[in-house]
């Protein structure tokens, strides 16, 4: 499988002043894969260290936090550890929390060495222990993308289509896309779910996959404990699944537990990158984030199969559907829209909303290129249906265009600065190509 998180990882091996790397995302997205992988690959060793099976080792980082002194303690158990030819990987690391202390003095006194770490649950032990700003390269990584489904699977003549300007899409070409986009649909990216499609082409084996997944998630919540009620977790987890584009209000996540409870678990489970909170907010000026409203808000989940999963969709009939937007009420779509553009972009996620007496409007997602604010629909209807989009442009006239994401092949209408885009094209939205 190849990852487009690739580049930067070897970015982060060339680089002259190189930190020690914090590979930072949800369980099972493939972080372990891509140090053993694909990075320690261009190392003559590569000394991994579970510090969740080997609690014998958190002693190694005791009192003393010298590199120099740990690595010798280190060696002791495993091998011979040499700056420059070796890759020391720390995985599980939030189970020692003074390993991650330790990375600082890796930083300032062997930065020759390269260090990089994996875990779960990582930002919960990251706001426990007090990490100085600039010591540490973090990199998040996501589900697999549209585009990587698609070179897993051995379709690099598909993937390679759906990179290109949208006008150049051939209609066969578009028709192929759009139904191998439909089996991601219930595939989902996670790597597992990936490679198990690729090698047996059962949903049903997927399924069983995806739910062991979930069950490890759950298995998680025993985790955050006292900080919540695993209860309320499991119900506001279920609860966002099933209220993709939706506004959401923390009353209605969960009707056994307050408000403040139910807020709680949210923000759990978003420290935890298992689900996102994309804030409303004035596309008046950048950067979108200083306007942001912290109680308005839509959440999307961490994976779409996973999602599509959890809310028991019944694959049989849903996988009938021809329009995708028409698969389960829309969700599914505007799901992937969200998932590709977190992907591709370094940036948070917003949407506009606005309430008023007379009426209300809502555009799906906001997206920055190029110092231009661009609105985001994702619908399966004519330009004539898009009163929320044609009000926000007109509201916000510094907006070059707005896209309307769908099944349709690629169109332009100049006089309403619309551009209609096909649903797989969302990989690109973020990125400085011309449409």
């Amino acid at each position: 499988m190849k990852r487009q998180i690739e580049e930067e990882l070897v970015k982060w091996k060339m680089s002259p002043r190189r930190k020690p790397l914090v590979l930072r995302g949800a369980r099972q997205v493939g972080k372990t894969w891509l140090v053993e992988q694909f990075l320690a690959k261009d190392f003559d060793a590569c000394v991994k260290i579970d510090l969740e099976k080997r609690r014998d080792l958190h002693s190694v980082f005791g009192d003393n936090l010298e590199p120099k002194h740990i690595l010798n303690l280190l060696e002791l158990a495993t091998q011979k550890i040499i700056p420059g030819k070796t890759l020391l990987f720390l995985d599980e690391i939030q189970a020692c929390p003074r390993a991650i202390m330790a990375l600082r003095y890796f930083y300032e006194e062997m930065p020759e060495l390269h260090v990089v770490v994996a875990g779960s649950l990582l930002e919960f032990a990251f706001a426990e222990i007090s990490i100085p700003v600039g010591r540490l390269h973090y990199l998040y990584v996501h589900p697999m993308t549209f585009y990587e489904y698609l070179i897993a699977l051995g379709k690099e003549p598909m993937a390679k289509e759906i990179r290109k300007e949208p006008l150049a899409l051939r209609e066969a070409a578009h028709e192929q896309i759009l139904a191998e986009l439909k089996n991601y649909f219930f595939v989902g990216g996670m790597p597992e779910c990936v490679k198990t499609w690729r090698d047996t082409s059962s949903l049903h084996t997927v399924a069983e996959v995806q739910s062991e997944i979930l069950d490890s998630y759950r298995d998680d919540f025993s985790k955050y404990t006292p900080k919540t009620d695993p209860r309320c977790l499991d119900a506001v987890l279920l609860s966002v699944a099933k209220s993709v584009g939706e506004q959401l209000k923390y009353t209605r996540l969960n009707e056994t537990h307050t408000g403040p409870t139910n807020r709680k678990a949210f923000d759990l489970l978003t420290q935890a990158r298992i689900v996102h909170k994309i804030a409303a907010c004035n596309p008046s000026g950048l950067p979108l984030g200083a306007s942001a409203n912290p109680q308005k808000f839509k959440g999307v989940f961490l994976d779409i199969g996973l999602m599509q999963r959890l809310c028991q969709l019944p694959v049989d009939t849903e996988i009938q559907q021809k329009d995708l937007l028409a698969i389960y009420r829309g969700k599914l779509a505007e799901q992937f829209v969200a998932q590709e553009l977190l992907a591709t972009g370094s940036e948070p996620l917003y949407y506009w909303s606005r309430e008023s007496r007379a009426s209300t409007a809502e555009v799906d997602y906001l997206v920055v290129r190029d110092g231009k604010i661009y609105p985001i629909e994702v619908k399966s209807g004519s330009a004539g249906a898009l009163r929320s989009l044609h009000l926000m442009l007109q509201t916000y006239t510094e907006s070059p265009a707005g896209f309307v994401l769908s099944s349709r092949c690629y169109a332009q209408l100049p006089e309403q600065k619309l551009l209609f885009l096909p649903l797989y094209s969302a990989g690109i939205l973020r990125e400085k190509m011309s449409l």
